[in-house]
Order: structure tokens, then sequence, then C-alpha cells
């Protein structure tokens, strides 16, 4: 069986799938053009896919060849589920693997946010320490305060589990369903969307993002957030608008933003959101840690090779493809 891998993986990655005697295939570059990328995939029977190029119903029949698609991530938003569950092609993700390393981000800009940690840190870089002054820039601190995740699944969780243990935050949350483990093992408290918001003195995004949630924090959900608020996303940009959550920032509707995904992303170097003191802004760096990208590649070629046996892929975004 012919695997087309976009990108470099990590060799665990590569090497299980050499190992299980299919053919992988790489390119000699990365970033390829979208029809340089799409001939690849028409040769492939089975495709590893890093990063966002968009599977949809053109790709499906362009690409009849293909027969299964591991993607190396959580998210899964850049595929048509239903087209590709219509034909019948297993589409495997990388949950569990990158749960810790997100939270981390998530944890670590809410500190950062709330301390001023990239405008102090730019003051340095630029020699700008300056006098003692017991009113400039002051952050806030976190202790007791309310976390509102919206979406408590594992990463979701994971947060939660830091902040109630560093901060002793209460912890309030929004999902489809009910988190029992949540509610049992950190007491957390399901709320509506409007209590979410309304009551949160950070709000932390961790769910899968789908097309009808675009823009979904905007301004009128941030002029109904607390003033001393900090506002969190480690999931998809999509979730935000961020010209609504610049003009929220500088109306002083909210007081923070912490953002590893950005709307548009890449974000713009000259963005005035990144000029703001009480904002930090990463690239997307939610799972860069050598443990996570080692799992992820573990997990995605698990897929692959699963499938490739005739087997059902252990981590599966569409599992009704195996229903008889």
């Amino acid at each position: 069986m012919k695997v087309f891998i976009n990108k470099r993986i990590p060799e665990i990655g590569i090497k299980m799938l050499e190992e299980a005697g299919l053919e992988v295939t790489l390119p000699t570059h990365d970033n390829l053009p979208h029809e340089e990328w799409l001939k690849y995939c028409q040769n492939a029977d089975a495709i590893l896919n890093v990063g966002h190029n968009k599977f949809d119903r053109e790709f499906f029949e362009q690409c009849p060849n293909v027969k299964a698609i591991a993607l190396y991530s959580v998210g899964f938003d850049h595929v048509d589920i239903k087209e590709a569950t219509l034909k019948n092609i297993p589409i495997g993700n990388t949950p569990d693997v990158l749960s810790r390393a997100t939270s981390d981000v998530a944890f670590l800009l809410m500190q950062s946010v709330a301390r001023r940690a990239s405008f102090n840190f730019q003051k340095v870089k630029d020699g700008n320490w300056g006098d003692f002054d017991p009113l400039h820039a002051l952050g806030q601190e976190l202790y007791g305060k309310t976390l509102g995740v919206f979406g408590l699944g594992r990463i979701g969780f994971e947060m939660a589990e830091k902040c109630k243990k560093a901060f002793n935050m209460k912890i309030i949350y929004h999902n489809r369903h009910h988190n029992e483990e949540a509610e049992n093992e950190l007491d957390a408290t399901y709320v509506s969307f409007e209590e979410l918001i309304g009551q949160s003195d950070v709000l932390s995004i961790h769910a899968n993002f789908v097309p009808d949630q675009k823009d979904l924090f905007n301004a009128s959900v941030f002029e109904k957030m607390k003033p001393d608020s900090i506002f969190i996303n480690t999931a998809r940009g999509g979730f935000h608008n961020q010209k609504d959550l610049y003009e929220a920032l500088v109306s002083k509707q909210i007081w923070g933003a912490g953002l590893d995904v950005t709307n548009p992303e890449p974000i713009f170097k000259d963005d005035p959101i990144l000029e703001l003191s009480s904002v930090c802004v990463l690239p997307h760096i939610g799972s860069a840690t050598i443990e996570a990208r080692n799992g992820m590649a573990k997990v995605a070629s698990e897929n692959i090779i699963a499938f490739s046996k005739g087997e059902k892929m252990p981590n599966c975004a569409n599992p009704e493809v195996y229903k008889d």
C-alpha cells in the first residue's frame, strides 16, 4: 500500500510504516504548491496529512484512489467528514497524546496575560526597563478566581485540573454533554453559555471547531464578559472574531487575551492586537513538544497500519464507516 506524507514527521512514525511493509512517499520539500500536493495524493492509497489541507468533495472526486486519511492532528475541521463517510473513507486523528502539551500552553498564556509578560519582556529587550513605578502596567492574580471552559474534553480537563491545583480556581464549563468526571474530581459546574461568559474570570476555549461556530466569540459576547476577564483560545482561530476581540480589549470590555490560534492564521505582523500590553500571541505551538509530536506520529501511523491490515483505525473521526 502506498502512503503519502506531505511533510516530514518524527522518525518514529516513518519507521513504523516502513516496518509494516508500507511504501512511504515524502516530498523533497515542504509547503508543496496545491497542484503538486494533489498529484502526490492521486498516486497514494492512504495519506498521512500534516497541516490544514482541505479534504472536501472536490478532493475526493479528484483522488479516487485514496482509501484512508490519517491526520497529524486532533482537529478535523478541514475535512468534509460527511463526504468521506459517504465514500467509506476512514479519517484518523490523534487525540489524547497532545492534551497535556496543549493545556500547558493555555495555562502559560493565562499566566502570561495576567502578568503582562510579553509586554514586559519587550520592554527589557528594548532597553526600556525604567525606574520602579508602583502603578505601571500592573497585572492581576488568579488565586480563587473562576475558570470557564468552553469544551471540557480531554484538553479542557487538563487545563481545569492545573488551574484547580495551582490557583484553587472555581471551575465552570459549557459542553454539549455533562462531564461527570470533571464534576466529581474537580467540582466543576455545568452552566449555560450565557452563564459561562458572564461568570468567567478566565474563559478558555477547548472545543472541536465546526463551521457553524465561526466567530462565536464576537462583539455581543465580549460585551457580556467581565471587564477584568481574560480570554484564552488554543483551539481554533475561527472561534473568535479578531477585530471584535481587539475592540473589546481597547474599549476595556475585557482585560486581556492569550491566543495560540488567530483569525486569520498566521496573524498579520501589523495586526494592532499585537501592540496591546495585556495580550500574548503564540504561533500555534500547542503540541510543540518532543513528547507530543512523537506521540502524534505514533498514533497517526497506527491508524494507517491498522487500515492496511483491514482493521479499524484505533482513533477514527468517523467510526460509522465501520458499521455494517
